[in-house]
């Protein structure tokens, strides 16, 4: 899951209560479907830091509710309101993200040069996906070569 680290970096979750913040402002049909009908509870997440001086993975986190609303589909004042969207049949949807573990910064040019991860969704070009799938076999490599944060 990609946060840009101004809006919501990992620190800031870490520094939440209860290291959870909700991925709202998700306006894309392909992430809102992922997080609503394949997101489970406990389900693992890459904390990726986007559009920043040094994308990369940061930290690990995990799916902490069930999807729901997104509450900030309603707000007309608001960067993310959708005038097509109504409480009745909301259009967008959300869940909370909890924080696991800060890492050092797996970055993006690593991970590009892992042969292991060449077919790894984020890393195809053209990707725009604020929310991507990882399989097992990637995600499996990942947590062994991610290391805690010092």
């Amino acid at each position: 899951m990609k946060s840009e680290p101004s809006d919501a970096s990992i620190d800031d979750v870490l520094a939440s209560p209860n290291q959870t913040i909700p991925w709202y402002g998700v306006r894309n049909y392909q992430a809102r479907n992922f997080m609503r009908d394949l997101m489970r509870i406990g389900d693992g997440v890459l904390f990726y830091h986007s559009s920043c001086a040094e994308p990369g993975i940061a930290g690990i986190a995990e799916v902490a509710s069930v999807a729901f609303p997104d509450s900030t589909q309603f707000d007309r004042g608001g960067k993310y309101y959708d005038p097509k969207a109504t409480p009745e049949n909301p259009r967008w949807m959300m869940v909370d993200v909890r924080a696991v573990k800060k890492t050092q910064l797996m970055s993006l040019a690593f991970l590009r040069e892992e042969p292991e991860l060449a077919e790894m969704q984020i890393l195809r070009r053209g990707n725009r996906l604020s929310i991507t799938r990882v399989e097992v076999g990637e995600w499996r490599w990942l947590i062994r070569h991610l290391k805690d944060a010092s």
